[in-house]
């Protein structure tokens, strides 16, 4: 456990800054990690008046800034600083797989990191692709969809380890229990999704 920085030494620039670079990680980024516990109050008033909340789980060892409700962004009269994407189907689809397994990880093997090879997320996404003769060309796109969640930062390449990956906390924050309980039906309606594709 890492210990606090004194009171007089915090730095509130870095704190917010280390925020809006994106999801600050207790296990590789101690220093920012340890400033935005101790400025938690302080951050979360300062990055209000942009239309943001920061969210901090000290036991998931994370802390980022999500932008507030349309809703009450309107009530403040202030526009949504980032803009909404959706993302792509096998995408969207890999991070409901991953949270999932995170879940299943977690009550057989809690407090343990989940790593998987690419050959494991591969098997993950490959069955909801639609069905081809160009295996090639599965793989590729398997490949694409999880290049999209590193980028998203949902999985980190293990440093001095190719082709493995660590499934990041942060994906509970984003993919929620309720939706996680509905993962059926969703995987229904990807399912009908990919049958209208492939008329």
């Amino acid at each position: 456990m890492s210990r606090p920085v004194p009171r007089d030494e915090l730095n509130l620039p870095l704190a917010v800054t280390s925020l809006m670079k994106g999801v600050v990680y207790r296990d590789t980024a101690e220093t920012a990690w340890r400033h935005v516990l101790g400025l938690a109050a302080q951050i979360s008033d300062y990055v209000a008046t942009l239309g943001l909340a920061v969210v901090i789980d000290e036991a998931e060892g994370y802390a980022f800034l999500r932008s507030k409700g349309d809703d009450e962004l309107a009530d403040l009269g202030i526009p949504r600083l980032v803009a909404r994407h959706q993302l792509p189907l096998h995408t969207s689809l890999l991070l409901a797989l991953l949270r999932k397994k995170l879940a299943e990880h977690d009550t057989t093997d809690a407090g343990n990191r989940l790593i998987l090879t690419s050959d494991q997320l591969r098997e993950l996404i490959t069955p909801f692709f639609p069905v081809s003769a160009n295996e090639a060309r599965t793989a590729d796109q398997a490949d694409t969809a999880i290049r999209r969640v590193v980028d998203l930062g949902f999985l980190r390449r293990m440093p001095g380890q190719d082709g493995e990956y660590e499934v990041r906390r942060v994906i509970k924050a984003y993919v929620d229990a309720q939706w996680l309980a509905d993962l059926d039906t969703h995987l229904a309606e990807y399912a009908d999704t990919m049958t209208q594709e492939q008329r």
